[in-house]
């Protein structure tokens, strides 16, 4: 089908998702656009996501929902780690003025995620909306920041949706070079530490490709994280011995 042929589902607020099957095609201008409308409360979120859709719209536009075929993911055993930036996070690792929080100042880095201003963007999708939406994910336990900070300013980072043991990516920035990175590599050797074996990627990108994440069909996703999300979550936090699970462990804090 065509954009032109194929009607948007609007939902009402409170009104339930349809299939992910429902969503636009490849062969339209907007692959994977599911719905529109609804709302952003912390029940949605948590219905869309463990169903596999999650929101993207920008200023202007309605509330928009989105579940891409296929989907965009990071086997935590499948970061890949380039020479250069191997020797960066080491240097991280072994400074006594570095560290790794998590959920220090979560609505610094949401916010920081949504200047628009960086790498010369003219707009974001992380709109005040957004930003209000994902906050109060975050006060329900359900959204997470992992910080990268160098000599206690926060220099980058990253946030995330945690449900269960089912993780979804969902913006990272930076204010120096290989920060959010960084900050990435925490993610990954806290998911191997606690069992998580996939974060979730939303949509192919030459960075994340570089990165070690693969696609992956959508009906496999969804059923993965349907399992995932039904099972414990771990409390977040990080740990320096952590980083066991990403360098050698001769060359990770005990």
């Amino acid at each position: 089908m065509t954009t032109k042929q194929q009607a948007l589902i609007w939902l009402q607020p409170g009104q339930v998702f349809p299939p992910v099957q429902y969503a636009w095609g490849p062969t339209t201008d907007v692959p994977g656009l599911l719905c529109a409308g609804g709302d952003l409360s912390v029940e949605t979120l948590q219905l869309a996501y463990s169903n596999g859709i999650f929101p993207w719209f920008s200023d202007g536009q309605p509330l928009l929902w989105w579940s891409p075929d296929p989907r965009m993911v990071l086997r935590v055993d499948s970061l890949r780690l380039h020479p250069s930036f191997k020797k960066c996070l080491k240097r991280f690792v072994r400074s006594p003025q570095c560290e790794i929080r998590v959920d220090y100042a979560f609505e610094d880095v949401i916010a920081a995620c949504a200047d628009s201003s960086r790498h010369g963007q003219r707009s974001t999708w992380i709109v005040p909306t957004m930003i209000d939406a994902y906050t109060q994910l975050h006060r329900a336990g359900l959204a997470h920041s992992v910080e990268t900070w160098i000599d206690g300013q926060l220099s980058g980072g990253l946030y995330l949706v945690a449900l269960g043991q089912a993780v979804f990516g969902e913006s990272m920035f930076y204010h120096a070079p290989d920060t959010s990175k960084i900050a990435l590599a925490a993610l990954v050797a806290m998911c191997r530490q606690f069992g998580i074996t996939h974060i979730d990627c939303q949509q192919n990108t030459r960075h994340l490709a570089s990165l070690g994440a693969t696609e992956m069909p959508r009906s496999q996703f969804v059923n993965l994280m349907r399992m995932a999300a039904t099972l414990a979550g771990p409390e977040w936090l990080f740990t320096p011995v952590y980083w066991k699970h990403i360098l050698a462990p001769h060359l990770a804090p005990s």
